[in-house]
């Protein structure tokens, strides 16, 4: 359990760095449905990662992908496909950055998120971990390195957990910071946020860039061994 928990590490913190997810937390939080709407938003997002990994978990199993050269070789292609959809998300995050002295481009929904209900919230949480090109590939990779490690069913239940509340902190984090501190928190996570939008772009080619350096490596790597 240990290997599979150190695979899916580097796949948990990709996903956890997940700019405009974090950015609409914190502005759910300075608005008057702050408590019901955050905690609605981190429950979908972290819902929707443990859907797409745990159902990678039952379909990379009952391919019996652990074992044999068949289902690893084809596991090994499926990184590789997830890698190039990486890359290509990349590039277009890099062309989508902000010129110098330009604003930032932000979704439009986020400036009407003060009226959003709790159920919104929730499927919008859902969405931005579940259908997220980053985030689904990223959890999809996790699932079938935790499907490879052979592990009892409850070992691999513990490993989606593990990842999942990994990959959720970023956005658990800031409804902890609210909950503890009330409205002494809006300053904090102001600061977070005009950070996090005007960094966005960067942050996120960069950060698609490596996990696809990685996920083609292993898929180069599985392919060739």
């Amino acid at each position: 359990m240990g290997k599979a928990i150190g695979e899916i590490l580097p796949y948990a913190l990709g996903a956890a760095i997940s700019v405009v997810p974090i950015i609409a937390i914190i502005l759910m939080l300075v608005t008057p449905k702050a408590k019901t709407n955050g905690t609605a938003f981190a429950a979908g997002f972290v819902l929707g990662l443990a859907l797409i990994c745990g159902v990678a978990v039952a379909l990379a199993g009952g391919s019996d992908f652990s074992s044999g050269s068949g289902p690893t070789k084809t596991v090994s292609v499926i990184k590789l496909l997830l890698g190039a959809l990486l890359l290509f998300a990349a590039a277009r995050q890099w062309r989508a950055r902000p010129k110098p002295g330009q604003d930032p481009a932000m979704p439009k929904w986020l400036s009407s998120i003060d009226q959003f209900t709790p159920m919104r919230s929730l499927g919008i949480g859902t969405a931005l971990s579940a259908i997220n090109p980053k985030n689904l590939a990223l959890s999809v990779a996790a699932g079938l390195s935790i499907a490879q490690a052979g592990l009892s069913t409850g070992q691999e239940v513990a490993t989606v957990i593990i990842y999942v509340l990994l990959a959720g902190a970023t956005i658990i984090g800031p409804l902890v910071v609210y909950l503890a501190m009330g409205q002494r928190a809006a300053e904090i996570l102001g600061g977070w946020r005009t950070w996090l939008a005007d960094n966005n772009a960067t942050v996120m080619s960069v950060l698609l860039l490596v996990f696809a350096a990685v996920l083609i490596g292993k898929g180069i790597s599985g392919l060739a061994g």
